[in-house]
C-alpha cells in the first residue's frame, strides 16, 4: 500500500496547523527564557527576601539620616526633633541592668547671692549602651584539706564536670560558639579571627572539636524533639540541599537536610511550635518514610512526589501548598494566569480574616467562602487546559495544580491545615544562610551535627527562648548527669520565654 502523500505546504489548513504549532513552541521557549532570566538575575519567588529588602532600606535610611543631621545644625530644628524622639522611642526593657551616672553642677553656691542651693527635682533620661564582648578566664581553685591527727586523710572537692575533660572552654563559651555558627551564620574560621583580635589564639580545628562534642552530647535531646513532633496530628515537611565535602572525589556531594515543623498557633493549638532537621545523603522517598516512622496525621508539603510513598502507607494524608501553585502561574503572562492569581488571592484574603481562630471555626468559614472558589476553579482550569498547547508552561502549571487537587482542597475540611507551607519554608531559611556562609559541610557527620544543633536553636527562636542561655544550661545539666528519663525537661519548651525574644519568634 502506497504511503499517503505529504500535505502540500500550499494547503491552507496545513499551514494554519503548522503556524499554530510554531506559535505554541515559540511561546514555550519564551517562557523558558523568562524563567531562566528570573533564576539567573532575579528570584523565583514573588518578592525579594526580607533580609535583602531590609538591606536596601538600610542604605536609604542612612542617606536620610545624613540629611537630617545636616538640618539639625539649627538650634530650633534640633530642639523640636529631640522632643519628638523622646516622645516616640518608648521605654527600654526593665530587665536590662542600669548604671547610673550623675551629671551635677560644679558648685552648690547660688551665682546670684552666694547662698546655698537646695535640690528641687531632677531630669532622668536613659540611653542604650553596650559592653563589648569580653573573653575572661574562670579560675577554679580546689583547696585540699588534711587532718593533723590522721596523716593519711586528704580531702578535696571533686572537680566540676566539663564537656571536654582537661579542655579550656566553659559551657557558656561552647554555647556561644554554637549560636554564632548556627544562628548568626559565622563559620568557625571567622570566629577564630574574632578571638584573635582579643589576643586569644584558638585554632579553627579546636572550635570544631568543641562543636562536635557538643553535638554528640545533644543528640538525645534532638531525638526526643523529633519524637515529640511526630506525636502531633499535623506537621509541615520540606527539604533543602546540603553540600557536603566528598574527599574521595575531591569535590562536594549533595546531601539533604529534611525539616519537620509544627506550628499550631494559627488555629489556637496548645502544642508549642518546634522544628527538627534530619540529615540524609539523598532525597529519595525512603528518607521521610524513615524519619516519620510512627507519625499519623496530616503532613503539609510542597509538590515533591517523594512524599506520596509515605501517604500510600495509609497513616498520612498529604496537604499541598497553594503558594507553590501560585508561583507557577506568577512566572507566566496572559489572561488565564492572571485570572488564576486573582482567584488564589481571594483564598488568601479569607485566610487573613480567620487566622488565629479555632480550627472548627476556620473550617466552617472555609466551607462557606473558600469551597465555592475551588469548586469553580477546578472545572475552569480543565476547560482552559483543553484549549491551549499541551507543551506550554501554562499547561504545565495547570497540570501541576490539577494533579494535586485533593491535597490542595484538604484545608477545606480540616481547620488545622494551612493554605501553604510557609511555616516550614521560614524554618528552612536559616539553614540556607548558614550554607551560604559556610559553603559546605565537611562530612556527613558534620551535616548531622548541623541538623542536631540547628533544630534546638530554631526551636528556641520559635518559642522565644534565648538559645545561648538554653544551650549552656542543657550542656551543663547533661554533663552533670541529668537522667535520660527526664529528658523532656531539656527541650526548649520547658524553658522560660526571654521577654525580648517573644515578638521576634
Amino acid at each position: 500500500m502506497a504511503a499517503p502523500a505529504s500535505p502540500s505546504p500550499d494547503d491552507p489548513e496545513t499551514l494554519k496547523a503548522l503556524l499554530a504549532e510554531e506559535r505554541a513552541e515559540n511561546e514555550r521557549l519564551r517562557q523558558i527564557i523568562k524563567a531562566m532570566q528570573r533564576h539567573r538575575f532575579g528570584r523565583r519567588a514573588e518578592s525579594l527576601p526580607e533580609d535583602q529588602l531590609l538591606l536596601g532600606l538600610e542604605e536609604a535610611e542612612q542617606v536620610e539620616a545624613e540629611g537630617l543631621a545636616a538640618e539639625e545644625t539649627a538650634p530650633a530644628v534640633r530642639a523640636e526633633r529631640t522632643a519628638r524622639r523622646r516622645n516616640n522611642r518608648g521605654a527600654l526593657p526593665a530587665h536590662l541592668p542600669r548604671v547610673e551616672r550623675v551629671v551635677d553642677i560644679e558648685s552648690p553656691v547660688c551665682p546670684c547671692c552666694s547662698g546655698s542651693l537646695h535640690r528641687i527635682g531632677e531630669d532622668v533620661s536613659e540611653r542604650l549602651d553596650i559592653v563589648p564582648a569580653q573573653v575572661r578566664v574562670i579560675v577554679i581553685r580546689r583547696p585540699r584539706y588534711a587532718c593533723r591527727a590522721c596523716e593519711a586523710i586528704v580531702l578535696q572537692a571533686s572537680a566540676p564536670a566539663r564537656l571536654i575533660e582537661g579542655g579550656l572552654p566553659t559551657d557558656d563559651l561552647v554555647a556561644h560558639v554554637l549560636v554564632a555558627k548556627y544562628a548568626d551564620h559565622l563559620p568557625l574560621y571567622r570566629q577564630a579571627q574574632i578571638f584573635a583580635r582579643q589576643g586569644i589564639a584558638l585554632d579553627r580545628s579546636t572550635l570544631a572539636d568543641w562543636v562536635g562534642r557538643a553535638a554528640f552530647l545533644l543528640r538525645p535531646v534532638h531525638a526526643r524533639l523529633l519524637g515529640r513532633l511526630k506525636a502531633s496530628g499535623k506537621l509541615f515537611a520540606d527539604e533543602t540541599s546540603a553540600p557536603v565535602l566528598d574527599p574521595g572525589r575531591g569535590r562536594t556531594k549533595t546531601g539533604q537536610l529534611w525539616a519537620y515543623a509544627r506550628d499550631d498557633r494559627p488555629w489556637g493549638g496548645t502544642d508549642p511550635p518546634g522544628v527538627a532537621y534530619v540529615y540524609a545523603p539523598d532525597r529519595t522517598a525512603k528518607q521521610p518514610i524513615a524519619h516519620l516512622a510512627g507519625f499519623r496525621g496530616v503532613l503539609q508539603v510542597d509538590g515533591y512526589d517523594g512524599y506520596k510513598a509515605l501517604a500510600r502507607q495509609g497513616e498520612v494524608r498529604l496537604a499541598y501548598c497553594w503558594s507553590h501553585v501560585r508561583r507557577a502561574f506568577y512566572d507566566l503572562d496572559g489572561p488565564i494566569a492572571a485570572e488564576v492569581l486573582t482567584r488564589i488571592a481571594g483564598l488568601y484574603r479569607i485566610e487573613a480574616e480567620i487566622r488565629g481562630r479555632p480550627a472548627e471555626e476556620r473550617r466552617t468559614a472555609r466551607q462557606a467562602r473558600s469551597r465555592p472558589i475551588l469548586e469553580a476553579l477546578e472545572p475552569w482550569l480543565r476547560e482552559k487546559l483543553a484549549l491551549i498547547s499541551q507543551k506550554s508552561k501554562l499547561a504545565e502549571a495547570i497540570r501541576y495544580a490539577l494533579s494535586r487537587w485533593a491535597g490542595l482542597s484538604l484545608f477545606l475540611d480540616d481547620g488545622r491545615v494551612e493554605l501553604d507551607t510557609n511555616v516550614v519554608e521560614r524554618a528552612i531559611r536559616p539553614l540556607a544562610l548558614t550554607r551560604k556562609n559556610a559553603l559546605f559541610a565537611g562530612s556527613d557527620g558534620g551535616a548531622a551535627h548541623w541538623a542536631v544543633i540547628a533544630s534546638l536553636i530554631e526551636t528556641c527562636k520559635l518559642t522565644g527562648v534565648g538559645p545561648q542561655a538554653y544551650l549552656a544550661d542543657v550542656i551543663t545539666r547533661i554533663i552533670e548527669g541529668h537522667p535520660n528519663s527526664r529528658i523532656d525537661e531539656l527541650l526548649p519548651w520547658a524553658y522560660p520565654v526571654t521577654p525580648t525574644l517573644r515578638d521576634v519568634a
